[in-house]
């Protein structure tokens, strides 16, 4: 399993999350809000953002990554890949991630 964080603005958290879901290429999103500070073009900004924490199986990372950049409004969005330790994890947990990024193959 992956953790996969990305910043989006709120008003496209709930499209893009929605999507991912849909297309089985999540098991599920979770919407945290915030403010984000960084350093663009030479300027520092700080805007509200929405991290959406979006858990997927580690074979459907790839696809996952390229649909977050056709749907993501961002020139450069954050799209950050954390492994999950599975031993340390709650196995039904893990199994149904799994399960759940699988839903669209039998569709």
């Amino acid at each position: 399993m992956r953790l996969v964080l990305c910043n989006c603005p709120p008003s496209d958290a709930d499209r893009i999350a929605r999507a991912v879901v849909e297309e089985g290429l999540a098991a599920c999103v979770n919407a945290w809000p915030l403010t984000s500070t960084y350093r663009w073009e030479g300027a520092v900004l700080s805007e509200p953002e929405t991290t959406l924490w979006i858990k997927t199986a580690a074979d459907r990372v790839d696809a996952l990554r390229e649909r977050l950049l056709a749907l993501h409004p961002y020139t450069l969005p954050e799209v950050l890949v954390l492994d999950v330790d599975p031993a340390a994890s709650h196995p039904a947990y893990l199994a149904w991630v799994h399960s759940s990024t699988r839903a669209s193959e039998t569709r």
